[in-house]
């Protein structure tokens, strides 16, 4: 709750500058309408939901799997106008999965379907390196422009743990080889001003093919949320 606070009142202050900003007379401000070199949107910050697809039986996601990713892009306008673009970049991202699907053994890939735990959580960290194709009807004296960003975005795993606790005791387990070390995925974020909506689709399963004695590895990860974009 605290990171959710926190991400909060970060958004809420971007968007007081945002609007604060644009009171400002255009011959005024730091950028001058006649530069011709202007960018828009270097920074984005995320807040997500995760979806996982192709569940196997009784598997059932509980509460909501917030995550968040935050990095830099370099918007490389491509025509006069600058309404079209390219942004190559890099940054982080960080998803909590819940669900009740509890990992027993590692060295053996076997799952377990349990109802009645009191807390199985999967964190996952990952370096991102997107490339996005963007549209906007920007101008360069005012932050309110619509914009669509689509992308191909390529994640590697930094990290992983999981923690339960129920049924089948207390186990922790920390960058164990079954969940899939790169994933290639597509996104698309669209909105107007400050608020843009964001949906992404990974390629690559969460856990590697073969390794699990379920033969569930398709667990696909779908992302949903907001995402908000900074000079």
């Amino acid at each position: 709750m605290r990171l959710l606070f926190n991400i909060f009142v970060l958004l809420f202050s971007v968007q007081m500058f945002a609007q604060a900003t644009d009171t400002i007379p255009e011959l005024d401000r730091t950028i001058k309408v006649t530069d011709p070199f202007y960018r828009e949107d270097q920074f984005y910050l995320g807040v997500t939901h995760s979806i996982l697809t192709q569940q196997p039986e009784h598997f059932k996601q509980r509460s909501i799997s917030i995550g968040t990713n935050f990095g830099f892009l370099r918007d490389i306008p491509v025509n006069k106008q600058r309404t079209f673009a390219i942004a190559p970049g890099v940054g982080l991202a960080f998803h909590n999965l819940r669900h009740n699907w509890a990992l027993l053994n590692v060295q053996e890939g076997t799952f377990s379907i349990d109802q009645n735990f009191s807390k199985n959580v999967q964190k996952l960290m990952y370096l991102e390196v997107p490339i996005e194709f963007r549209w906007r009807n920007s101008k360069v004296h005012s932050h309110k422009f619509w914009r669509v960003y689509t992308g191909i975005k390529y994640s590697y795993l930094l990290r992983s743990t999981t923690k339960y606790n129920g049924t089948f005791g207390e186990i922790n387990y920390s960058n164990n080889d079954l969940v899939s070390k790169s994933n290639i995925g597509v996104y698309v974020s669209a909105g107007f001003n400050t608020w843009n909506l964001y949906a992404y689709y990974g390629f690559t399963p969460l856990y590697k093919k073969n390794t699990l004695t379920t033969n569930q590895s398709n667990l696909n990860m779908i992302n949903v949320g907001l995402m908000f974009y900074i000079l």
